[in-house]
Order: structure tokens, then sequence, then C-alpha cells
């Protein structure tokens, strides 16, 4: 199981990589191997200012829909558009090429809330 040291995690299993005051954002490579095959990721909250723990979107599996909660509050400023086409960028590239939107924080002392690597290793017991 892949976790990177390098980024932040939450309960919901999103992972948050912080550049200045913008957080790329992605789900997990557990979240990604216990949904199965993704094929198709939904976002329609770009240019909205959302809170924290609140639905920016969604993830389909064959076999399931997943909603995926905001991990910190500020405005989506980017959707990775190639998902739309090739969703499966998420099972192969969950920490790179299938990280799903990018958020513009508005409120920094969120991240301190966070998870370590090690804390969510500790939640998914890897």
């Amino acid at each position: 199981m892949n976790i990177p040291s390098n980024l932040k995690y939450t309960k919901d299993h999103e992972w948050i990589k912080i550049e200045g005051d913008v957080a790329t954002i992605g789900i997990t490579d557990f979240a990604q191997s216990e949904l199965g095959d993704i094929v198709y990721v939904e976002v329609e909250t770009v240019d909205e200012t959302l809170d924290a723990e609140e639905i920016f979107g969604t993830v389909e599996a064959v076999k399931t829909v997943s909603d995926l909660f905001l991990p910190l509050s500020g405005e989506i400023i980017e959707f990775n558009e190639s998902l739309e086409d090739e969703p499966e960028k998420v099972n192969s590239d969950p920490y790179g090429e299938g990280w799903m939107i990018k958020l513009k924080c508005s409120d920094m002392s969120q991240v301190d809330g966070l998870m370590s690597a090690d804390a969510y290793k500790e939640l998914i017991g890897a």
C-alpha cells in the first residue's frame, strides 16, 4: 500500500498536497483499491467556495458511487479534466496523474487537523 509521507490525509481517504495556499486533492491508494475499477469522476463545483466536509464531487466505480468530501475550506480552482476521458488514472496513479481538484485554501489553520501518513496508516491498519 502506497502512503507517501509528504502528504496529509483524511478519515474519508483523501490525500492533500499543500503548496503555498493551494491544495491538490485526490483519493488514496487504499480508497481506489477498495472501490475497484473507477469508471467516472464527477466534479461540478469548480469556481465554488465550499466549507471543509462539504461534498465536492463523486467517484463512480463499477459497483458503487462514493461522495468526495472537501478536506479544507476554500475555492475549487481546477478539476483534473483528463479524468473525464481516463478515470482509470485514479486507479493506476492516485497520487500523480489521478489527482482530482486544486483548492485555494481560505483557512490554512485547518491543515493542522489533517492526518499524517503514520496516522493514516494506523486508521487503515497498514
